[in-house]
């Protein structure tokens, strides 16, 4: 959404739902949305200010987020006139304020070595995060949570070799290679969702014929629980000793019940996950059509859909500033060591768990005997 308001202020809020109610009533979604951006002085309203600001803009800025913004929607007037006049009125607004760097998706062969300012796709967020430094904790994880996983092929190829390359990026040389970890929902937690089985409707991955299953193989260690209701219980302590364990507590989002159309790539410092280095909201859900292929022979990347999101991290905001899960708020209740401290709203709770030995992610093209909390079964 762009809304240009009657007090000559203009503001940007880029969110994961689609224009449709189910998505904005019982749906877990989430929003970027910026500051309110004045208009800038005539002075500065030249198209020369923007092209010289283009080679000095760095990810994270007001300037680079305009500059790839107008970008994303220049590419919508490749066939015929969409946006022109739209980005003619946004040229006339200050993005000074913003920290955030866009990560853009548009159809279409894209070389990755582009004299075109605006990247897109797998090589747009690999740009983006070779400015960022990871803190090289105990065990970093990026966790990708999406509605939505595509056919990604027989083998983990492109998973591993391609987007989640592009996704360990980072300005540290060296620095520690996270792993990787995925969120989706099972057919019980959908059954379980405020819709029932009316939420899967909107979240998909295919799990039936030969090619399908294969994927699944190479996937299943990488599940998380969406909900996570089968959280195992501590086990009872066995000595002395583990009478004095400090048992896990689960931070929870409060959000288990609203099946997730929300789409989120967050990169955690340690183990614990107490620390964030970089999040990511976006509409790109787990797919080739909307990260892009690997790269050809010809150095190009196709991307078949058009996609948008925005990555933010601390170092956008202060150079020692640090960013931390908050839970069912928006602010962190403390300040980390004195530091600036971010907060970033977790839809989903923490600890994860991981899937059981014989748990499916929920496959809306197939049928479920079992009735939701509405007494429904689903496609029998």
């Amino acid at each position: 959404m762009v809304l240009l308001r009657h007090d000559d202020q203009a503001q940007i809020i880029i969110h994961t739902a689609n224009m449709i109610p189910q998505d904005w009533a019982n749906l877990s979604q989430a929003a970027w949305t910026s500051p309110l951006l004045p208009l800038l002085p005539a002075a500065k309203l030249t198209d020369q200010t923007l092209a010289q600001g283009s080679k000095s803009a760095s990810y994270g800025s007001g300037l680079r987020f305009k500059l790839d913004f107008l970008g994303y929607l220049k590419a919508y007037d490749s066939r015929r006139t969409i946006c022109k006049s739209l980005i003619e009125e946004l040229i006339k607004y200050d993005f000074s304020s913003i920290r955030g760097a866009l990560v853009g998706h548009v159809p279409g062969r894209h070389h990755v070595e582009s004299d075109n300012p605006t990247l897109f796709g797998w090589p747009a967020i690999r740009a983006i995060l070779n400015t960022i430094p990871a803190h090289n904790g105990d065990k970093p994880e990026v966790v990708a949570q999406v509605s939505s996983i595509a056919t990604l092929g027989i083998t983990d190829q492109w998973l591993q070799k391609t987007l989640f390359t592009a996704l360990s990026a980072s300005s540290n040389s060296p620095s520690k290679t996270p792993k990787l970890g995925i969120v989706f929902p099972t057919p019980d937690e959908i059954r379980k969702s405020l819709d029932g089985y009316s939420s899967g409707g909107s979240i998909h991955v295919k799990i039936q014929t030969s090619a399908q299953v294969k994927q699944l193989q190479y996937l299943k260690p990488l599940l998380y629980h969406w909900a996570g209701d089968n959280r195992p219980a501590p086990p009872p302590p066995t000595s002395s000793a583990a009478l004095s364990t400090v048992p896990i507590t689960v931070r929870e989002a409060g959000r288990k019940r609203a099946a997730p159309h929300i789409k989120t790539y967050i990169r955690f410092a340690d183990e614990a996950k107490t620390r964030i280095d970089w999040a990511l909201v976006t509409s790109a859900n787990l797919s080739k059509q909307a990260w892009g292929e690997g790269r050809n022979a010809a150095g190009d990347v196709r991307i078949c859909s058009y996609e948008l999101g925005v990555l933010v991290s601390p170092s956008m905001y202060a150079e020692d500033a640090v960013m931390v899960p908050t839970f069912q708020g928006d602010m962190p209740k403390e300040a980390v060591n004195g530091k600036i401290t971010i907060g970033c709203r977790m839809p989903y709770d923490l600890p994860l768990v991981r899937y059981g030995a014989d748990e499916e992610p929920w496959c809306a093209t197939k049928a479920y005997e079992e009735p939701d909390w509405m007494g429904r079964s689903y496609g029998v």
